[in-house]
């Protein structure tokens, strides 16, 4: 990732297509995010932000902007792409109480983890700005939109639902 963003600040925006543009873009981002993710295995990584950020102020807010953003279709397209199978469902929740617990701890591992690269792909962006790489900028905007803000609203509408039935118990 270092040597490419070397590559990036010594050259010019229009010595690349969009072809190349699409892939260092799509690079970028999997790097940032991957390392975090990385961290996220790794370490408890949800620990790092204070709990009052994964405190729900406003769930009815959060259910709105998910539903008018489709959420719900990214969550459909995980569920075939990924986590279709009952193997991999049950590695983060095996259907009892201690289960819904692991379940939420892993939603803040993962919500850190798609923060962190939600920031750091933000910053970047910030960085390439001056330098003329518009359209780099934007396809990874989008690119972080889809793959970081999309999981992190989506980990937290997990934490509401969770919340609905720890409190009914």
């Amino acid at each position: 990732m270092i040597e490419l963003m070397r590559i990036l600040i010594s050259t010019e925006p229009k010595e690349y297509g969009f072809g190349l543009t699409f892939f260092f873009a799509f690079l970028l981002t999997l790097y940032i995010t991957g390392i975090f993710a990385f961290l996220g295995f790794a370490y408890p990584t949800n620990k790092v932000l204070p709990k009052s950020y994964y405190k729900l102020k406003n769930p009815k807010i959060l259910v709105k902007i998910s539903r008018i953003l489709g959420v719900k279709y990214f969550q459909m397209l995980l569920m075939l792409a990924f986590w279709g199978t009952k193997k991999n469902r049950k590695k983060y929740f095996n259907g009892t109480k201690s289960g819904l617990k692991n379940f939420i701890f892993q939603t803040k591992q993962s919500e850190f983890g798609h923060f962190a690269a939600l920031i750091g792909i933000s910053i970047l962006s910030i960085i390439l700005i001056p330098r003329g790489y518009y359209s780099l900028v934007i396809i990874m905007t989008i690119i972080n939109i889809i793959g970081n803000l999309y999981p992190i609203l989506l980990q937290r509408l997990h934490r509401v639902r969770i919340s609905k039935i720890m409190v009914d118990e």
